[in-house]
């Protein structure tokens, strides 16, 4: 018997509109949705290198442009986030790779869902924890291992 999932309240924006066509409203929220484990708020922005370089510059102190970035204000009893995916780091990530781009962008939004959630990799542990769910959800929506070599 499948779990109910969590309920979702979604905004996304695009910096660019040439970006809304594979990214479907539709599709986002079901890829955040199986990595939810409670009820969210989040709001997906995806935006172009300069607007990605200045938030992870003022908000992490790191001056380039990040694949994705996760804004987390609450953890419970609502989860609610802000997740901003740079596209052009995206699409350069998933060339150098050799992954579809629409499995990179799932990817990185199951990552960032995780992270809202309080998902973190920055010890061994959490690390393996954190990459072990998202290979996990990443094949129950029929994608690739994001990990396997």
């Amino acid at each position: 018997m499948r779990r109910a999932r969590p309920p979702l309240t979604l905004s996304l924006q695009f910096a660019d509109a040439s970006d809304r066509a594979l990214l479907a409203r539709h599709t986002v929220a079901r890829w955040i949705r199986a990595a939810l484990e409670r009820p969210a708020e989040i709001t997906v922005r995806v935006v172009g290198g300069a607007e990605g370089q200045a938030l992870n510059r003022d908000y992490r102190a790191k001056d380039y442009a990040t694949n994705v970035l996760t804004f987390d204000y609450s953890r419970e009893p609502v989860v609610v986030a802000d997740l901003v995916l740079c596209a052009p780091v995206l699409q350069r990530e998933a060339r150098a790779s050799g992954v579809p781009l629409e499995a990179h962008y799932a990817h990185l939004l199951v990552h960032g869902t995780l992270h809202a959630q309080g998902y973190d990799h920055e010890r061994p542990g959490d690390a393996r924890l954190m990459e072990a769910r998202e290979t996990e959800l990443m094949l129950a929506l029929g994608f690739a291992d994001p990990y396997a070599r």
